[in-house]
């Protein structure tokens, strides 16, 4: 199946892939900059984007903004041509602040979930900056749609599905994640496809669509084109590559779990995710309350004094390496990965057909 360029207005990827958003310190300007340079859309993580920074236990957020301008400068050196965005998810406190620093960086795209992105049109301004929502539900495509469609007078430059297979927090409640699978979801996504059709209709143009979720193999990015889909977005494969910016050690977990491994966990701000099944993780199926670092203030609904672990620190630890001690987040399919590859292997295998 011969897929075409992802359009975002005058914005065009070659390669209709765009390399999901993973943080703490999975995705930043390495990768993302080599998935750019491949023709691809690099997307860098913004969460706790600065843990490397030397004052980020004191100055957290001003580590992060400081940061959100290296990873950008040095995912445009690799690719000065590519197309490069970020990831910034709604739940973050200073959400405002990182979308703004993002586009002083440059960004070409936002990608925003985890929490529907009501007002990241009134923060962008005028700016250049192509906005993605991420939605998981034809309701909230509905509600995100209508929104930026009565306040702002305009629709997304595109639109991320992600399906209940994906990793990291989800938009789904446990019931729904048992609820929606296979050809189940694709009926959710084909309702989805709908209402932006109808948005497409009142606007007069495209809105491009990504699908995401689970999406590891030939076979999968094929079927997600069938239903309709601009690009896929891929996370999890590009975890185990050469130029991701993750420690060894995280991407040997996933060439070391198994499927049983695969798990879902409950977030300290209580929302659902996926991760492997590691010490850290019996600990906290268990019941057990892990001390954790003073708080750097990343989640909106966190009670430091409340909650079962911090996840600020547990995913520090994972792009760190500290793999029994970390939270490690992925997808569904991540213990399929058996090997480490380049960024250019995984986008050739995905569309067999540009090589």
């Amino acid at each position: 199946m011969k897929t075409a360029p992802l359009i975002m207005g005058n914005i065009k990827a070659e390669v209709p892939v765009i390399q999901g958003g993973m943080g703490v310190g999975i995705s930043l300007g390495g990768l993302a900059g080599a998935v750019a340079r491949e023709g691809g859309t690099g997307i860098i993580s913004a969460a706790q984007i600065g843990f490397k920074e030397p004052d980020f236990d004191r100055n957290t957020l001003e580590a992060n903004l400081r940061a959100i301008r290296k990873e950008y400068d040095k995912a445009r050196q690799a690719a000065p041509h590519g197309v490069i965005g970020f990831n910034i998810m709604v739940a973050m406190r200073h959400y405002e602040a990182y979308v703004r620093a993002a586009i002083e960086a440059g960004a070409d795209l936002i990608i925003s979930g985890a929490g529907l992105p009501t007002e990241l049109p009134k923060i962008a301004g005028d700016s250049a900056v192509k906005l993605a929502p991420i939605v998981s539900t034809d309701k909230s495509a509905q509600v995100i749609l209508k929104y930026w469609d009565r306040k702002y007078k305009r629709v997304p430059d595109l639109l991320v599905i992600e399906g209940p297979k994906a990793g990291g927090h989800l938009g789904f409640t446990r019931e729904q994640l048992e609820l929606f699978g296979g050809e189940s979801y694709d009926a959710e996504i084909l309702r989805i496809m709908d209402t932006v059709k109808g948005y497409e209709d009142r606007y007069g143009h495209k809105i491009p669509v990504a699908i995401a979720g689970g999406i590891e193999t030939a076979a999968q990015a094929a079927h997600a084109f069938s239903l309709g889909a601009d690009a896929i977005q891929v996370a999890s494969r590009f975890v185990t590559t050469e130029e991701c910016d993750a420690d060894i050690r995280y991407k040997e977990a996933y060439l070391k779990a198994g499927k049983e491994d695969i798990v879902i966990v409950k977030s300290p701000v209580g929302m659902p995710g996926r991760a492997i099944r590691n010490a850290f993780m019996e600990q906290v199926l268990s019941g057990k309350r892990i001390p954790h670092s003073p708080c750097h203030g990343c989640i909106h609904k966190c009670s430091p004094d409340e909650i079962p672990y911090c996840i600020t620190d547990a995913l520090i630890h994972a792009a760190r390496g500290e793999v029994e001690d970390a939270l490690l987040f992925c997808g569904a399919n991540a213990y399929k990965a058996d090997r480490i590859e380049t960024v250019k292997e995984v986008i050739d295998s995905l569309l067999p057909e540009r090589v």
